[in-house]
């Protein structure tokens, strides 16, 4: 009788252990605003099990709704299993995210990526941030749009996106750089696509617009936009108009290219397969040298670094809340060659910038 009881004692211990392991939380943008970041948050649940991550989306219209991505954020910290959140694109309403998390749940480790908040403020909320080296891209995209031949240099954005610290400065050092190497810049408003008309009614425009632009200034124009729902019509209109692309506001060689050039995606992993595909279509349609990207998927990256630190620290495997060193190795595994560097290494040594291998197509 007591052996009996003994062994359902531990049939009952070992239930509750597996019931109780632990999880992570990933939240994205819809397909329709970042695909890239949500297929990533897929591969995460096929590669740790969609019983241990929590994938959640933020609204379309974030702006106007910031409680739902709160309240996402918060369904994720109700589970007491899940130890550690990934929150890529941080939108606005990520700082109070976090807070509202951190009075329930002081426990649980946050990665943040592409951060639209202001930076130091971010630093002080998420244990360890990425970003793209915004402030290098603004020299390095003029330099890659030089090297293309451009003469005239189009920079996409709109009010809300110029509010941002890091994409102020950066073009500001865009136009700078522009002076400097004798390229013509121009900065022309888009609509905001968490505006009423939503990405519909900001991809109709990129679609007019640039041959209005290339008509006016030739096809030695370089196109630019700060927004991830425009990239793929940014594309095509600058296909048709055979003008240049240097690269998008998220460097990748999935961002919108495949999409606007009709390529299959067979498997997002094989980053040198897609790179040969681009370079071959663009040879077909006269466009060899006036395409460009990073060689990494970066976004993705964020992802795929994070989520592993996340399952290392869930498990108990990772103790240091920012360990740095191990996140800038692991990003390092997942996106090549790229440079990381902090914001500034006394106020905010976890806010990782990162700086990828250019490629011009």
């Amino acid at each position: 009788m007591k052996k009996t009881a003994l062994a359902i004692f531990f049939v009952m211990l070992f239930a509750a252990c597996a019931f109780a392991a632990p999880k992570i939380g990933i939240m994205t943008g819809t397909v329709s605003q970042t695909e890239e970041e949500y297929r990533a948050a897929e591969e995460m649940i096929q590669k740790y099990g969609k019983d241990r991550v929590i994938h959640v989306t933020y609204p379309d219209k974030f702006m106007d709704e910031q409680e739902t991505t709160i309240s996402q954020i918060l369904s994720m910290a109700s589970d007491p299993e899940v130890k550690a959140i990934v929150f890529v694109q941080a939108i606005p309403g990520a700082a109070a995210a976090i807070d509202k998390t951190r009075e329930i749940r002081d426990d649980i480790l946050f990665i943040c990526g592409t951060i639209e908040e202001e930076p130091y403020l971010m630093a002080g909320k998420a244990d360890m941030l990425f970003e793209t080296d915004e402030l290098a891209r603004g020299t390095s995209i003029i330099e890659k749009a030089q090297k293309m031949g451009a003469k005239t240099f189009i920079h996409y954005s709109f009010p809300r996106h110029m509010a941002m610290p890091l994409l102020a400065q950066r073009r500001v050092i865009m136009e700078d750089t522009c002076k400097k190497l004798g390229i013509q810049f121009i900065s022309i408003n888009a609509p905001d696509p968490t505006a009423e008309g939503g990405v519909a009614a900001s991809q109709q425009f990129i679609l007019e617009d640039v041959p209005r632009q290339a008509e006016k200034y030739g096809k030695d124009t370089a196109f630019f936009s700060t927004n991830c729902g425009m990239q793929t019509p940014l594309i095509q209109a600058v296909v048709k108009v055979k003008a240049l692309y240097p690269e998008q506001c998220c460097p990748s060689p999935y961002h919108g290219l495949p999409s606007a050039l009709g390529i299959e995606v067979a498997e997002k992993g094989d980053v040198p397969a897609m790179v040969g595909a681009i370079k071959a279509k663009a040879a077909n349609l006269g466009m060899t040298g006036r395409l460009g990207s990073w060689t990494a998927p970066i976004t993705m990256s964020y992802i795929r670094a994070a989520s592993a630190y996340a399952w290392e620290y869930a498990h108990g495997r990772i103790t240091d809340r920012q360990d740095i060193a191990k996140l800038s190795s692991l990003m390092k595994e997942f996106a090549g060659d790229v440079q990381i560097r902090p914001l500034d290494a006394e106020k905010a040594p976890n806010f990782l910038m990162v700086l990828g291998e250019p490629i011009i197509f």
